[in-house]
C-alpha cells in the first residue's frame, strides 16, 4: 500500500493518502458465498424457506450484497494498511473509487485521512502560576449566616410610605396611546422594591407612596426591551398601592439553625457546618482557578497543528450539549441548531488539551490510582446527608466513575506540572474568590 502525505498548497501535514485495492475475483467469491448462505433462509412468495431458486435470490440481493461485500473490503485493507504503518487515524477516512485502466482484476480506491500530530509537551519551567490562598473566618461565616437570613426574610405590614426593600401590593394599569396594552395590567401584584425584577424607572415612583395612594406616570420601555411591540415606545401606567410590607430578618437562634438542618438547634454546630461548607467550596474554586491557569500554561507551552476532524467531532460535541442544556431548561428549540463557529475556539482548546494530557500522563505514569478515585469520591459525598448511599452509586456505574477517573487524572497533571512551573502563592479576599455570589 502507497502512502502520501499532504504536504501540497494549503494541505495539512497531517493529511495522509492511502491506495488502496480489492481483488475483484475474491470479492465476487465471498459475493457468491453470501448469497448461498441467504438462500437458505430467504422468503418469497410461491416458495417454501430455502427453495428460492439461487436465479431469483441473485437478481433481487446481489446488489446490497456486492455493496456490503466491497465495504467491508474497503474497510479490511485500509484496517489492515494503516495497522502495517504504525498510522493512528484522527476521524473517518474519505475513501473514493479510482478510475479503471484496461482490463484491471482489482477496483482502486484512494483513502484521505488525517494522523495525530506528534504531541511532545513544551517546558513550563518559565510559566508563572499564582496559586490563590483564602481564609475563612468567623468573619466569613458571619457574612454567610446574613446571606442566608435574607434568602429567609419574611415580611410584616408596615404603616409608612414604601421604602427600597420592601414588599409592596399593587393595582396598575398601562396604556399605550390610550388603549391598553398586553400584560399591562394587574391587581394585588407583589413586588419587592430594588430587587430588579421590574423596570427602575417603573420601581421608583413607587418608592415613597403609602399605602390607599395613586399615582399615575409615564415611564418609556428601552429599545431593546422583550416585548418588540413596545421597545422604545411611552406608555402611562396608573398605580394604585395597597399595602407595604417591612422585611423581617429571622432571629439567629436555635430555630434558624433547625431550618439550616442542625436538628438539636446547636448555633456552634450550625457554624462549624457553615465553615466547612465554605472551606469545601473554597478549595473546589482555588482547584478550578489553578487547574485553569495550568491548562492554560500547557497550552501556550505545546503548539499543535489539529486534525480537523477531531475540531469537528468536539464542536457536534459541543453543539449537542448545548441543546441538550437549552431543552433541560424547559426551552424548546425547535429546528434550530447553533452555528457551528459559536464552538470552533472552545472545540481547539478541548482537543488540544485533550493530546497534550494524554502525552503527559503516559510519559509521565499520572493515571488515575483507585485509592485516588475512592477518595476524590468520598470527598464529593460529604456533603450529603447519606455519604454512603452517595458512594455506592458512583460505583454502581461505569460512566459516573470513569468521570470522577478523568478528574483523578487532571488533578495528577496539575500536581506535575505545578512541581515543575514557578508558582508563587497570592492572598486573595474571600469575596473576590466567591464572586459575592454566595
Amino acid at each position: 500500500m502507497e502512502t502520501t502525505a499532504g504536504t501540497a498548497g494549503n494541505a495539512s501535514q497531517l493529511e495522509r493518502t492511502l491506495n488502496l485495492a480489492v481483488s475483484l475475483a475474491g470479492m465476487e467469491a465471498e459475493v457468491g458465498n453470501r448469497l448461498k448462505r441467504l438462500a437458505r433462509t430467504v422468503k418469497m412468495d410461491g416458495f417454501r424457506p430455502g427453495k428460492v431458486p439461487m436465479k431469483m435470490v441473485a437478481q433481487q440481493y446481489s446488489g446490497q450484497v456486492r455493496q456490503e461485500v466491497l465495504g467491508e473490503s474497503v474497510q479490511k485493507n485500509f484496517a489492515e494498511a494503516v495497522r502495517a504503518q504504525n498510522l493512528k487515524v484522527a476521524g473517518y477516512p474519505r475513501i473514493e473509487a479510482r478510475p479503471a485502466e484496461g482490463d484491471s482484476v482489482e477496483l482502486e480506491f484512494t483513502a484521505t485521512f488525517e494522523v495525530y500530530p506528534e504531541v511532545a509537551v513544551g517546558d513550563i519551567g518559565a510559566s508563572a502560576i499564582e496559586r490563590p490562598q483564602v481564609a475563612v473566618g468567623d468573619a466569613e461565616v458571619d457574612k454567610t449566616i446574613e446571606i442566608l437570613r435574607k434568602q429567609r426574610v419574611g415580611y410584616e405590614p408596615a404603616e409608612r410610605t414604601a421604602a427600597d426593600g420592601d414588599q409592596v401590593t399593587i393595582d396598575y394599569r398601562g396604556t399605550l396611546d390610550g388603549e391598553e396594552f398586553q400584560g399591562g395590567q394587574a391587581q394585588g401584584y407583589r413586588l419587592v422594591l430594588g430587587e430588579g425584577r421590574t423596570l427602575k424607572d417603573f420601581e421608583g415612583p413607587i418608592v415613597g407612596m403609602k399605602a390607599g395612594e395613586s399615582k399615575t406616570f409615564e415611564l418609556t420601555f428601552p429599545d431593546d426591551y422583550h416585548a418588540k411591540e413596545l421597545a422604545g415606545k411611552t406608555v402611562t401606567f396608573a398605580v394604585t398601592l395597597n399595602q407595604v410590607a417591612a422585611p423581617k430578618l429571622p432571629e439567629v437562634d436555635a430555630d434558624f439553625a433547625r431550618s439550616m438542618g442542625v436538628e438539636n438547634g446547636s448555633l456552634d454546630q450550625m457554624r462549624s457546618e457553615i465553615k466547612a461548607n465554605l472551606e469545601r467550596e473554597v478549595k473546589k474554586r482555588v482547584t478550578g482557578r489553578v487547574k485553569e491557569l495550568v491548562m492554560q500554561a500547557l497550552l501556550d507551552a505545546t503548539p499543535l497543528e489539529l486534525p480537523k476532524a477531531l475540531i469537528e467531532m468536539e464542536i457536534d460535541n459541543l453543539r449537542q450539549r448545548a441543546g441538550e442544556d437549552m431543552r433541560a431548561r424547559g426551552m424548546n428549540m425547535g429546528d434550530i441548531s447553533f452555528p457551528a463557529h459559536l464552538f470552533e475556539d472552545q472545540a481547539r482548546r478541548r482537543v488540544s488539551l485533550g493530546l497534550i494530557l494524554a502525552e503527559l500522563v503516559q510519559v509521565n505514569q499520572l493515571q488515575a490510582q483507585p485509592e485516588q478515585v475512592r477518595a476524590l469520591v468520598g470527598e464529593f459525598a460529604e456533603s450529603y446527608e447519606q455519604p454512603g448511599q452517595v458512594v455506592a452509586w458512583y460505583y454502581s456505574e461505569p460512566n459516573r466513575l470513569a468521570e470522577v477517573e478523568s478528574l483523578v487524572m487532571e488533578d495528577n497533571v496539575v500536581a506535575w506540572a505545578l512541581e515543575h512551573a514557578k508558582v508563587t502563592d497570592v492572598t486573595v479576599d474571600f469575596d473576590d474568590m466567591m464572586g459575592n455570589a454566595q
